[in-house]
């Protein structure tokens, strides 16, 4: 493990405990609920053997099917402490009051319940407003105050002055920046000392202005040394907007870090002390705005336009891919931004070197299908392919684009879509798996070394990149024919 711990929370084990939901009920609804909660985090079920609609196991979630009403105290329940009950239907329960002995045995975790009662620590839902998505929203709002608890508490426990490393992944976009500055925020306002750091290059117009203009503090780290240097004197070291070290991001494949923060999907489980990877967010400056929220965290006009203008360009304007998380999210946000900076950023002047990468993707595009490939010869700033790729997809006739060239020994690619069959992370970490690619169902990028396209890697610079680009082409062309096929 690359990170030299120099200091390890009393309380670290809190943060690493699984969060578990206990469900009481035996009806259509609680196995609904039951199925989903252990999609998110460790379930238990407690209901009447005789009035569970089972036909198997359920995957994921512990069933406790009892043969008769039984006392709380009396349940085979493990000594770990729920995050929340959901109290459904309490036939299962032998308590005179099941609720107050709910409420009497753990005393502060919140209670979902369709009970008619009322008392501190419930949160009711009407028994005429009942139903699974109302259940759902309700649950998602409690995962997150946990969220948000453990974090900040993770934090507190943290020697004051002591360092704390934020990393955005490489070339960092607008999300990235935009959780990480708000996180450098909270982090600074608690007492620590924050960095926030990234490899790669910041090059789109809208993202150097996005730093300059909201003066965001971040520092590129080019060496293996630095990076080392930067982990060894970290207290914590946290990810924004990833969770898997080494892939396009500056940190080493072993390291482990102490919290992250992320958005994406997962692939595989997530080493780290405190892991809040939440896909139904469509942005992490979605999640760390939530997080906020849940802490009451006050906010200042550039921190809130960081973090909109994050979820914003992550859901494209709110044209693709968003969940009512979102909006919520940004409508919190809203009464802080400040209208005029953002559209400053928005709108930054168009460098040259942009307009010749658009010229030359139009005069280079083909056509197959509904899929278009705009290759390029040369790219001397690779941000200019998301752009002319959001140009390009609103295209008629068209439903996915693709845009890619050369750039030190790797073919950079930057893809959309709004062909609901396709899911392009996937489709493209498929293809060129290990950290090389990837991304979401509408959009997703990767880079490709040279040597992953060609048997043999030409010693000249300009010949190398011409069969980079070409191999590609044909690779891209195979690959989403098969797939539309």
């Amino acid at each position: 493990m690359h990170l030299g711990r120099n200091f390890k929370p009393q309380e670290e084990k809190e943060g690493t405990v699984q969060v578990m939901f206990l469900i009481i009920g035996s009806g259509q609804l609680s196995i609904r609920l039951s199925e989903w909660c252990a999609e998110r985090r460790r379930s238990i079920l407690v209901g009447l053997a005789a009035n569970l609609p089972l036909d198997g196991p359920l995957e994921g979630c512990e069933i406790i099917a009892l043969p008769g009403p039984t006392l709380l105290n009396d349940l085979p329940l493990d000594a770990h402490k729920p995050t929340a009950v959901l109290l459904l239907n309490p036939e299962a329960l032998a308590d005179e009051a099941p609720l107050a002995a709910l409420q009497n045995h753990w005393t502060d975790i919140p209670i979902l319940t369709t009970l008619p009662l009322e008392g501190d620590g419930i949160d009711l839902i009407s028994v005429d407003d009942v139903s699974f998505a109302a259940m759902q929203d309700r649950i998602r709002s409690w995962e997150q105050k946990d969220g948000a608890s453990v974090v900040l508490h993770y934090l507190r426990s943290i020697p004051p002055q002591s360092k704390v490393a934020i990393f955005c992944h490489d070339n960092p976009d607008p999300d990235a920046l935009g959780a990480g500055l708000a996180m450098y925020d909270l982090v600074q306002q608690m007492g620590l000392v924050p960095e926030l750091l990234h490899g790669g290059l910041i090059e789109h117009q809208q993202n150097r202005a996005m730093v300059r203009l909201l003066d965001i503090p971040v520092r590129r780290l080019i060496l293996d040394w630095e990076v080392q240097d930067v982990l060894r004197d970290a207290a914590v070291v946290m990810t924004v907007d990833f969770h898997r070290p080494g892939a396009n991001n500056i940190l080493p494949n072993d390291c482990v870090p102490h919290i992250v923060l992320d958005h994406h999907s997962l692939e595989e489980s997530v080493a780290a002390d405190i892991s809040l990877v939440r896909p139904e967010f469509s942005a992490t400056s979605s999640l760390v705005a939530s997080l906020l929220m849940s802490l009451n965290h006050p906010l200042t006009a550039r921190i809130a336009t960081a973090l909109a203008f994050g979820i914003r360009t992550d859901t494209l304007g709110f044209t693709r891919d968003f969940n009512p998380v979102d909006i919520r999210s940004l409508a919190w946000l809203n009464a802080f931004v400040d209208k005029d900076l953002l559209r400053s950023i928005e709108e930054p002047p168009r460098s040259q070197e942009t307009l010749e990468s658009f010229a030359e993707a139009l005069g280079s595009r083909s056509l197959f299908e509904s899929t278009l490939l705009a290759p390029l010869t040369s790219m001397p700033n690779r941000d200019s392919l998301a752009q002319i790729a959001d140009f390009l997809l609103p295209t008629e006739g068209i439903d996915t684009v693709i845009v890619f060239g050369p750039r030190r020994g790797k073919i950079i690619l930057s893809a959309r879509t709004t062909d609901e069959s396709i899911h392009l992370g996937r489709l493209l970490s498929e293809k060129w798996g290990g950290g090389l690619s990837g991304g979401h169902k509408a959009l997703a990028g990767g880079q490709i070394p040279f040597n992953v396209l060609l048997s043999t890697v030409p010693d000249d610079p300009e010949q190398a990149a011409n069969q980079a680009v070409k191999a590609m082409g044909s690779e891209l062309e195979l690959l989403f024919r098969s797939e539309v096929a």
